[in-house]
């Protein structure tokens, strides 16, 4: 188990897979202990299989402390008692697999090998979905459902009973990819996993490590991807994790300034090589051993600037570690992909480290939210006094690929639900408002994701203390707008114009641009492989004719309408039709959301398209002169 050339990697901050020297591991017929501590004076396992008597551990020369233990194996709870300066302290094991129920912290040996796989076909054929379907469902796993007829952690679905609901929802609803919030072992419910303790154990509320790899398993079985947010920045301050670990500012820094987050906890110091090397075997031990498909960075503004805005100085050492850890796991694991949830606005964040970016393959876009956002939130008749909010995300698209995101964050610390905050006056116009915004999000180029809830029409902002409301689909207005949404994550997936080329600014072309007055936009999403799709958006309570310029002659056929009755609407419906001089007509209900595609030509009678005084003029005049030969040809015939 001792590696010594390894271990001086991981002190010098290039080592990728720390957990394979650290922790406990099952091995010749007893477990194997490892810690780095190298400030301690001494290093003791206590563990329950002697009734907590303490076993004095063996330092090395490079501070990792180590003991063989004859005769036990997986399910002992231990930690590490550290002695320094500062006296004796409890610890959990930084590199455990898994531990105990909080409040309870002790690690637990637990043996990872032995779970059989079953997704290879999935593996083999995975990758960074850029031309590909990427629609992602947000989930906290404590709050999606619970049951209710139970109290405390008993509530709590476990990972071996979401196999058998989460998985056949996500699926049939249509989400390419589950994207689970932090899942690293944390003490404290209401930080939602962001304030973590254990960096290479799932917390232990959803059940075993080997019930997890089996929900991931099953995902992938049923062509579903797994992200796991991660977060790199800070860890809480609770004693028994990594604070003062070894008697000294181990993980932290020692300097006060740097030391404490923007959320009270305390930061990482990547200045520090073997911290380096912590966080990036992290990231790797989650990918290898748990087979997940991406990682999402948490809070990356914070890596890349001191206090997260670009007002502060940039740390160096947190935009080292991100672009090294990158660069080196996206040469292990060109498949997988790693997303920024990034607030800085930094230039190249997704562009590859070897071109001077950070490396990332997707960042969230913000803009694109806080834009959007202020408009729906807009009364109707102010909105053409922003009508550039939803139009202005599109003109610095093409700088990152970004991924458009209605996550945890817009619907929580009192921000209320995305359903309170849109503008309408009664609730059916709420409720449309809401369907055409997300039309907005699916048919907007890049890539998506959704927070739980987002689908039900939530009236209540997300509470970590309780479930999401599941009642409301017995009201028919909800009910109706989770089909919508149903229907357009379904579309998404059907239609290549939506997403195999998102990031090729031919793929998107405004075609109606300027109408503010109307509070009308239409585009059109095309692919490198001529599919076609072309989207008017009606965000005004009143009905209208109108005439979109789609550029050709030919059949059209609407997809998706949001005003069909099956989503709440009352079928003001577009008939199969074809255009004239390169417009189709169309009738837009208020509030409402149409998709249409070209089809192969039919027979079917067709509206008109309104001439110009021009067009007038000249028919006027072919008419005239028609019927001067017709009257010619008549006296002729006459005189005959």
């Amino acid at each position: 188990m001792y590696d010594h050339n390894r271990i001086k990697n991981h002190i010098n901050g290039v080592e990728s897979s720390s957990y394979e020297l650290f922790g406990a591991h099952v091995e010749n017929g007893g477990v194997y202990f490892s810690v780095y501590a190298p400030a301690a004076k001494s290093v003791c396992l206590c563990a329950d299989f002697n009734d907590w008597s303490e076993i004095v551990m063996t330092r090395d020369i490079f501070g990792v402390w180590s003991a063989f233990v004859q005769g036990i194996g997986e399910g002992v709870h231990y930690k590490y008692r550290v002695y320094s300066e500062n006296g004796a302290v409890d610890k959990t094991d930084p590199f455990g697999y898994y531990c105990e129920v909080r409040p309870d912290n002790a690690s637990i040996v637990y043996d990872l090998d032995t779970y059989s796989w079953r997704d290879s076909a999935w593996i083999e054929n995975r990758n960074k979905n850029y031309h590909s379907p990427l629609n992602i469902y947000e989930v906290h796993l404590g709050t999606w459902k619970v049951k209710d007829e139970l109290t405390g952690d008993e509530r709590l679905y476990k990972y071996e009973e979401l196999k058998t609901n989460l998985i056949p929802y996500v699926r049939d609803m249509g989400y390419t990819h589950i994207e689970f919030m932090p899942l690293c072992e944390y003490p404290f419910d209401g930080s939602w996993g962001y304030q973590g303790t254990g960096w290479f154990a799932p917390t232990s509320r959803y059940g075993e490590p080997r019930y997890l790899m089996d929900l991931i398993d099953t995902c992938h079985i049923n062509d579903i991807g797994v992200i796991l947010d991660i977060v790199p920045v800070h860890f809480a301050n609770d004693e028994h994790g990594l604070e003062m670990f070894d008697g000294s500012y181990m993980y932290e820094s020692k300097m006060p300034e740097l030391r404490t987050s923007a959320w009270g906890s305390l930061r990482f110091d990547y200045s520090k090589p073997f911290v380096q090397s912590f966080m990036r075997s992290s990231v790797n031990f989650w990918i290898n051993k748990y087979h997940f498909d991406g990682i999402r960075f948490d809070a990356v503004s914070y890596l890349i600037y001191n206090d997260g805005t670009p007002d502060t100085p940039e740390n160096d050492c947190g935009v080292w570690f991100i672009r090294n850890t990158l660069y080196t796991l996206n040469a292990y694991h060109p498949d997988v992909m790693f997303i920024a949830e990034d607030a800085s606005c930094r230039t190249k964040c997704t562009a590859p480290v070897i071109y001077g970016g950070i490396g990332f393959d997707y960042m969230w876009n913000f803009g694109w939210i806080s834009e959007t956002q202020n408009y729906i939130q807009t009364p109707f008749n102010e909105r053409n006094n922003v009508h550039d909010k939803m139009t202005y995300p599109m003109y610095y698209f093409n700088q990152g690929l970004f991924m458009l995101t209605l996550s945890h964050d817009e619907v929580a610390n009192d921000r209320q639900s995305l359903m309170t905050r849109v503008y309408g006056d009664t609730q059916e116009q709420k409720f449309a408002d809401l369907k055409t915004y997300f039309t907005y999000q699916i048919t907007h180029p890049g890539k998506k994701l959704n927070f739980m809830g987002n689908e039900l029409a939530e009236y209540m902002e997300w509470n970590s203390n309780q479930p999401l409301g599941w009642n409301l689909l017995e009201y028919p207005a909800h009910d109706s707008f989770h089909e919508y949404i149903r229907a357009l994550n379904l579309m998404y997936k059907a239609e290549p114009a939506l997403y195999h080329d998102d990031y090729d600014p031919r793929s998107f072309s405004w075609l109606d641009l300027t109408n503010a007055d109307n509070n009308i936009f239409a585009y059109k999403r095309e692919s490198s492989e001529g599919d076609i799709l072309f989207v008017v958006l009606n965000f005004s309570p009143y009905e209208k004719e109108y005439w979109l310029a789609v550029g050709f002659d030919g059949c059209f056929r609407e997809v998706l309408n949001s005003d069909e009755s099956i989503y709440g609407g009352l079928d003001r419906l577009n008939s199969p039709r074809r255009s004239e001089n390169g417009y189709l007509h169309l009738h837009l209900p208020p509030l409402a959301a149409i998709i249409i595609k070209p089809m192969e030509d039919i027979e079917f009678e067709n509206k008109t398209k309104p001439e110009t005084e021009t067009e007038s003029e000249e028919k006027s005049e072919e008419k005239s002169e028609e019927k001067a030969e017709k009257d010619s040809e008549n006296k002729a015939e006459e005189s005959n």
